[in-house]
């Protein structure tokens, strides 16, 4: 027999075996699990014939895969071996994955393109969707680092719970949108932990997502490999074929609990257990096999044993594998370029302001490099209908005019009024080797963002091991001092991502400065968080001469804004001009206040601070930023435990109250810091 159900009987069979694998794998994980030789288990038992049937239509290496920790047997047909798998299980050193960072089942692998894994369900979405539109933007040009093929697509996978995310439907409503090559595969096993489907949703996902125009829904009975791979291919092909994305939601069964630490009889009858035995998809594909004369009993049995000794190999060989090594921990959390010294700052040129100056390099930047993108909210100038008519936009602050009209929609462009929509694109896109540059309108609402930011963009590097990189530079504008900003224009926060690794923060105060640091930013290849004060855009005293494309700031490095001898001021941000204006009224024209504005957060530049505080003896940090928790606290404990036997008084540290910042005048005043304040302060510690 050649052919069974219209088929090859060889791909049948080798797909019965691998899912045999597949399912030993689990069973073998949960018995380490208990002689404590693996520390998690999360199985992919159920879901066995449905992927395997999928991955016939797929192509390794070719395709883009974000699946989710139930495809076990997916990567196992994509390739992945069985000892990789539990390489990752047990954790060790040579899984391909991690290198032993991530728990089982968060699969990466980069020669098969399938793109390291996070946890946070349904999270995975919006950066398949930026994956997929990096292939429709790369496409027809040749980009350094940037592989692209005429009819790929991209994979995503996950349960029926996670589409109860926001992220899962904000992806969809790009892919939708831009007719993006994405193929949804939503596995329901009917629970999302103890959590039934019918307690999450009013209906059937397949029913919830038809309102969305040009996505091609297809329904699978995932338990059946043989309709599985009739009505997966069709949908595969329909992607492939560019007619838009799709989304297949298959049922799917729940043999085991969700996870080693769950019990499944705890919320589930005998009855309904029962059922999901009889209807175990491995099961329902070997009596076809033995109805239909295919296989015997006695063949099944050898495919068994075969199977079994195939992960018994596989377990023998993790179980001897390498473990990481205890002082690499902190490889890979980021990898910052290497910048020389620009010398000093250019006194010639055009004098600009600080939003122009990142207008100017935003311009400059994309002239040299075709894989930036910046989109953003009202970042682009005007509907191309009527661009020619118009001034155009350019973003609320102005720093993106003419960028559309300079480069085209397809490199500067609005995007939904949806912040981790914004941010998880550029995620996507940037693992494929573009160089994407987000815009967050106002910090106050990058918090929609978090999980893209900190469990995605921040994670990627360190994750995968180095396998995978995030280059994105995400422009913030951040801060108050405006007059009317309240609480939702007004707040600054990085702090709260000074404490993400992975993360590199810039966050300037003047127009130089924005130039050289933004230049940097761009040669990272990891997830920057520039921050551009509001405040600042177009003050005159950050004014500078616009500096020519090769003074660049190295990353982390400081600048001294005025020199002293008895008191060292760290600062950063809007608080600079302050603090120069507050050592100018204590210190007239004499040489006592030293001003470092740190430009960098993370990193910052402790030898600099160091040195300087060693030298003056006394130290006062001031930042705009909520007192408590501020990023200051940090920098005042290091020069605590680092320049104790050097300082002469306590550090000082002044902040914003620990309240939000009002919307009338003086209530703002009060609540931010000031010149009085800090000059008050300036005084207190020089006289202790």
């Amino acid at each position: 027999m050649i052919d069974f159900r219209g088929f090859p009987v060889s791909e049948i069979v080798a797909d019965y075996r691998t899912a045999l694998v597949s399912r030993g794998l689990d069973d073998r994980e949960i018995n380490l699990q208990k002689q404590s030789r693996v520390f998690f288990q999360i199985s992919g038992a159920g879901h066995e014939a449905l992927l395997l049937a999928l991955a016939h239509s797929l192509r390794p290496g070719y395709d883009w895969f974000f699946p989710y920790y139930r495809d076990r047997s997916l990567v196992l047909a994509l390739g992945v071996t069985p000892t990789e798998v539990l390489l990752q299980a047990v954790g060790s050193s040579d899984d391909p994955s991690s290198g032993g960072r991530q728990m089982p089942c968060h699969w990466g692998h980069r020669a098969k393109h399938i793109v390291t894994q996070s946890s946070p369900t349904g999270s995975q979405c919006i950066p398949a969707v930026g994956c997929a539109e990096a292939t429709r933007y790369a496409q027809g040009r040749s980009l350094p680092d940037v592989e692209v093929r005429g009819d790929e697509i991209t994979y995503v996978s996950l349960g029926e719970g996670a589409c109860m995310e926001g992220e899962f439907w904000e992806s969809l409503n790009t892919a939708c949108r831009l007719h993006l090559p994405v193929l949804y595969v939503v596995a329901d096993n009917g629970y999302a932990i103890s959590v039934r489907t019918e307690d999450q949703s009013p209906a059937p996902i397949s029913e919830m997502v038809r309102g969305f125009r040009g996505l091609a829904v297809t329904k699978i009975d995932g338990r059946d490999y043989f309709q599985s791979r009739k009505l997966g291919a069709r949908a595969v092909a329909q992607v492939r074929a560019g007619e838009g994305p799709g989304l297949i939601h298959a049922k799917v069964t729940r043999p085991y609990s969700h996870s080693a630490a769950d019990t499944q009889a705890k919320y589930r009858s005998p009855e309904e257990l029962a059922d999901e035995a009889e209807h175990d998809p491995i099961l329902l594909l070997e009596d076809a096999l033995v109805s239909g004369g295919v296989l015997t009993k006695e063949d099944c049995q050898r495919i068994r044993t075969e199977a079994f000794e195939i992960v018994a190999a596989a377990a023998k060989e993790a179980l001897a594998a390498p473990r990481p090594d205890p002082s690499t921990v902190l490889d890979n959390v980021v990898a910052l370029p290497t910048i020389p010294d620009p010398g000093p700052a250019p006194t010639d040129g055009e004098v600009v302001a600080f939003g122009e100056a990142i207008r100017r390099t935003l311009h400059e930047a994309m002239e040299a490099d075709e894989r930036i993108r910046v989109f953003g909210e009202d970042v682009a100038d005007a509907p191309e209908v009527v661009l020619a008519e118009v001034e155009g936009k350019g973003g609320v602050f102005g720093t993106t005019h003419g960028l559309q009209r300079r480069f085209g929609v397809g490199r500067c462009y609005n995007t939904p009024l949806a912040e981790a929509n914004i941010v998880g694109r550029a995620v996507g896109q940037a693992v494929r080797g573009l160089h994407p540059c987000p815009e967050i309108q106002f910090f106050d609402y990058i918090w929609p963002a978090m999980t893209q930011i900190k469990s995605e963009a921040a994670t990627i590097r360190w994750r995968s091991n180095g396998s995978w990189t995030c280059p994105i530079v995400m422009r913030v504008p951040i801060g108050g001092y405006l007059t009317g900003g309240s609480i939702w224009h007004s707040q600054c926060g990085e702090s709260i991502f000074a404490h993400v690794p992975g993360l590199v923060i810039a966050f300037p105060s003047r127009a130089r400065d924005a130039a050289g640091m933004l230049r940097a930013a761009f040669r990272c290849d990891d997830p920057v968080l520039f921050l551009e004060h509001k405040h600042l855009l177009r003050q005159p005293y950050a004014r500078d001469p616009f500096p020519p494309a090769t003074w660049v700031v190295p990353v982390g490095r400081a600048d001294v804004r005025r020199a002293g001898e008895r008191i060292t001021v760290v600062t950063y941000g809007a608080t600079v001009q302050k603090c120069l204006e507050a050592a100018t009224r204590v210190d007239g024209d004499a040489t006592a206040v030293e001003v470092v504005d740190l430009r960098w957060i993370v990193p910052w530049d402790h030898d600099l601070v160091g040195e300087s505080v060693r030298r003056t003896g006394r130290a006062l940090v001031v930042h705009e930023d909520v007192r408590t928790a501020g990023f200051g606290g940090e920098i005042a404990a290091w020069i605590a435990e680092e320049c104790f036997d050097a300082l002469d008084a306590p550090v000082g540290r002044i902040g914003a109250l620990d309240c939000h910042v009002a919307y009338e005048p003086s209530l703002e005043q009060a609540i931010l810091p000031q010149v009085d304040t800090i000059a008050a302060e300036l005084r207190r510690l020089l006289d202790y």
